[in-house]
């Protein structure tokens, strides 16, 4: 039976930061080790651009990574392809692929943001301007159970982008891609297969759907092409 006294082991993280400013890394640093102090103990690595945190990546005798911090904006490693945080959190996945990777940001554009979730996947996205000190061990408290935390904005952002979310089937994407290379609705039928008084009224409802206020299928393309429908 283990004595009480003794208490629990230890858990040792070993952590990477990679930012270009160092008062940001400390801050980061400084909210790391408050972290349960009682039960992890970290071993921190840090970086201020592409290269000097490819040498560490890349580095055999490097010990994997169980969480890293990066910022997306910093000086770039042009020998070796590497422009961004985004960049070097694709090298972390080939070299440490059981790292947990946080994104920082200053982009607050939605495209943008969806690009790195889509590309990247990262168990962390924060924009900087949401960052407090809480904020950080809330956000780290999670990465490190295993959740995905996404800071303030960027929720608002995705939880908006779902409500005007619009949703449409196949028939409707090929009615539309059809109208969009100027085929007549007469012929629609010879390359989607339903009629065309089902067309004709999957145009309506298309139409009523994005809002489309002349009613014309110039606008109803438009309009789809402002909605992510069409490209």
């Amino acid at each position: 039976m283990m004595n009480d006294s003794i208490g629990e082991a230890i858990i040792k993280k070993n952590i990477l930061i990679v930012d270009d400013h160092p008062f940001i890394i400390e801050g980061y640093k400084n909210g790391i080790t408050r972290y349960n102090p009682n039960e992890f103990e970290f071993s921190i690595s840090q970086a201020i651009d592409c290269k000097s945190a490819y040498e560490i990546i890349t580095n055999p005798e490097t010990t994997a990574f169980d969480i890293a911090f990066l910022d997306i904006s910093m000086p770039t490693y042009e020998e070796k392809g590497l422009h961004s945080g985004e960049d070097l959190a694709k090298l972390l996945m080939e070299f440490m692929p059981n790292c947990k990777i946080i994104l920082l940001t200053m982009y607050t554009e939605e495209l943008k943001i969806k690009n790195i979730i889509d590309t990247i996947n990262p168990n962390g996205l924060v924009i900087k301007n949401d960052l407090t000190f809480d904020e950080l061990l809330f956000g780290f408290d999670k990465v490190i159970k295993n959740e995905i935390y996404y800071s303030q904005s960027i929720q608002k952002m995705l939880d908006l982008a779902q409500q005007d979310a619009i949703e449409i089937d196949l028939f409707d994407k090929q009615i539309l891609f059809h109208i969009s290379k100027g085929t007549k609705t007469l012929d629609i039928p010879q390359y989607v297969p339903i009629s065309l008084e089902a067309i004709e009224k999957r145009k309506l409802s298309l139409k009523k759907l994005l809002d489309v206020q002349d009613q014309s299928d110039i606008e109803l393309v438009r309009e789809a092409k402002n909605k992510g429908l069409l490209f």
